[in-house]
């Protein structure tokens, strides 16, 4: 671990009560994007009492803490504010009183950081520099890092000497993931918004319509072909139609059909491929039906793909071996997931400015190890899989994910202050 590691983090146990509070409040009352207000306040209010000079709405509802203890680095943590529009069904006593649900685990990412905070802000000569805590806005629609940069968040609080962040999964409490030097973390990925056009009438006559609901149909079924027929088998792509709209009664036939696709690829190029391919079969078939007007293909949102510094991300990765032990710090083999965080490093040079920001971003397993350990056995002790993120099932165990969360966060930020 970094020199002053072990001796911080004997006080982890202080730290571990109010980012308990803190998780739970949030956890029962999540905001989607856009709509962050009281966890944007609640985050800032824990960040504010560990002596943190605070700046709210930038970028939204976007917050920054800064902590500054001397000459040194200046080295960022990142957090998440947002929850998803999915009712939650795990039954826990603190469960989501809204038709919200922090399914993908950032009220723990919030917790996490806001304990590392408090590690961090005791008095301490082992590490010097400036510590700044990102709570961004906006991470499930893709727009939230970008709002921040825009707002000048570099410009108004530094250049980053490197970026953090973990996000929880299900594995096993106490464990980590890295990626290997040439595998993304998470894939690039596009949303894409259509809206196909037909001619409303009536069901007795549906020979003077042109029916969208039956022009989204075959859209649908003929993009199953993407990534069965048109991209390459060493390439990886998934590709989902997530929302279909149309219609206000069964005895109208609609004037038009709306889709919600999701496109994921390993890479930008393979990303590219789909997505000319999706916009191809969306004009074909808008043309097959007969449609009155050209279809509309508006790109939603877009992500790079996931790419940690390898150096960086190699010297957290033994900090976590001297935190956990080897045996709990394991390889990540990549996903098809999407996140915004690539914008804080060279992805989002164009917005920022800058260039050769390092970026380390870690999973962080939140089953219940008991529970995992049974999902590997026979016989009547098994037990199913824990439910994956963005599932309405999906339930951090709080019991033993926090302490490792806030311990791992402190390790990686304590390694970066070492570092120069």
């Amino acid at each position: 671990m970094p020199p002053g590691a072990e001796q911080l983090l004997t006080r982890a146990g202080e730290a571990l009560r109010p980012a308990l509070t803190l998780y739970l409040d949030l956890h029962a009352h999540p905001e989607v994007p856009g709509e962050e207000a009281r966890t944007a306040d609640h985050f800032g209010r824990r960040l504010a009492a560990a002596g943190c000079e605070l700046t709210h709405q930038v970028g939204g509802h976007g917050v920054v803490g800064v902590l500054r203890n001397g000459d040194g680095p200046r080295v960022w943590l990142r957090a998440e504010l947002d929850a998803l529009p999915v009712r939650e069904r795990t039954g826990l006593p603190y469960a989501s009183r809204a038709d919200a649900m922090h399914a993908c685990g950032h009220d723990l990412h919030l917790a996490a950081a806001a304990g590392a905070v408090d590690l961090l802000a005791r008095p301490s000569d082992r590490w010097r520099g400036t510590l700044l805590v990102v709570g961004q806005p906006a991470e499930e629609t893709l727009a939230g890092a970008e709002a921040m940069l825009r707002d000048g968040l570099y410009e108004r609080f530094g250049r980053p000497d490197v970026v953090l962040a973990q996000h929880a999964a299900p594995m096993p409490s106490g464990t980590v993931t890295h990626a290997a030097e040439q595998t993304p973390m998470a894939a690039a990925g596009a949303v894409l918004d259509v809206v196909l056009h037909g001619r409303g009438g009536h069901v007795a006559t549906p020979h003077l319509a042109v029916d969208p609901v039956v022009m989204a149909a075959a859209v649908v079924t003929r993009l199953q072909s993407v990534v069965a027929r048109e991209t390459a088998p060493a390439d990886q792509v998934t590709l989902t139609v997530g929302t279909v709209r149309a219609g206000t009664a069964a005895n109208v036939i609609p004037d038009h059909a709306v889709l919600g696709i999701a496109v994921r690829a390993a890479g930008e190029a393979s990303l590219d491929r789909a997505l000319s391919t999706v916009r191809r079969i969306v004009h074909a078939e808008s043309a097959a039906a007969g449609a009155p007007r050209e279809p509309e293909v508006t790109v939603a949102s877009r992500s790079a793909a996931l790419r940690c510094d390898p150096h960086t991300t190699g010297s957290v990765r033994r900090a976590h071996a001297g935190l956990l032990g080897p045996a709990r710090v394991l390889p990540w083999p990549g996903s098809m997931a999407t996140e915004d965080f690539p914008l804080f490093g060279d992805a989002g040079a164009a917005i920022h400015g800058e260039r050769g920001i390092p970026l380390v971003y870690w999973m962080l397993g939140v089953a219940d190890p008991d529970a995992w350990r049974r999902t590997t056995t026979d016989g009547p002790d098994a037990a199913p899989p824990p439910a994956p993120n963005h599932s309405p099932h999906f339930a951090p165990h709080i019991g033993s994910a926090l302490r490792p969360a806030i311990a791992a966060l402190t390790v990686a930020a304590l390694d970066r202050f070492a570092a120069t």
